[in-house]
């Protein structure tokens, strides 16, 4: 697992480069494009590595403070760490950064949640629910960061598009077919 990531991480990003297997699968199957989930995980988790931004499975945001992590295993006992000391609505979990508080019961356990494709495959859910709701991949973008709006959306919103231009051309935004 840890040398697919690797991998996956190595490649550098292009504006005409499809997004990593992982996400496409996650996002094909949850019906999403796969550059929407990809540019959400950019936003969420993402780390320099050998110069280019990639999204990194082992991160979590306590409080409002990121902390990424080498190993998986060092994660998980962060993240036990942060949920016996800090409200569960203020942390945030793996690629696509899901809200312990309000989607753990989405997951097994709290560790379960820094599985890399599991951790997709409810980030490409949440991403499906809020496109449902606003009917625009940027819009539900912006909720999942923040369903109730505002500016922490409109500023989610910027940053999401700004690493959406890097992969929209590779990966256009339509619909699944399986998912119209």
């Amino acid at each position: 697992m840890l040398a697919l990531l690797a991998g996956l991480a190595a490649q550098p990003l292009l504006a005409k480069e499809l997004p990593p297997p992982a996400y496409q699968l996650a996002a094909e199957t949850a019906g999403v494009p796969a550059a929407v989930l990809y540019a959400v995980a950019l936003q969420e988790s993402a780390m320099r590595i050998r110069g280019q931004l990639r999204p990194w499975p082992w991160t979590l945001n306590v409080a409002g403070k990121p902390w990424r992590f080498r190993q998986r295993a060092t994660a998980c006992q962060a993240l036990q760490r942060a949920l016996a000391s800090t409200d569960v609505r203020r942390i945030d979990i793996g690629l696509g950064q899901i809200n312990w508080g309000y989607h753990g019961q989405r997951f097994a356990s709290p560790c379960a949640a820094l599985e890399p494709y599991r951790n997709l495959a409810v980030a490409a859910q949440l991403l499906r629910e809020q496109y449902q709701i606003s009917g625009d991949w940027t819009l539900a973008a912006g909720r999942y960061h923040r369903p109730a709006g505002g500016a922490p959306a409109a500023r989610y919103r910027a940053g999401f598009t700004q690493y959406l231009a890097q992969i929209q051309d590779a990966a256009p935004l339509t619909q699944p077919e399986s998912h119209r």
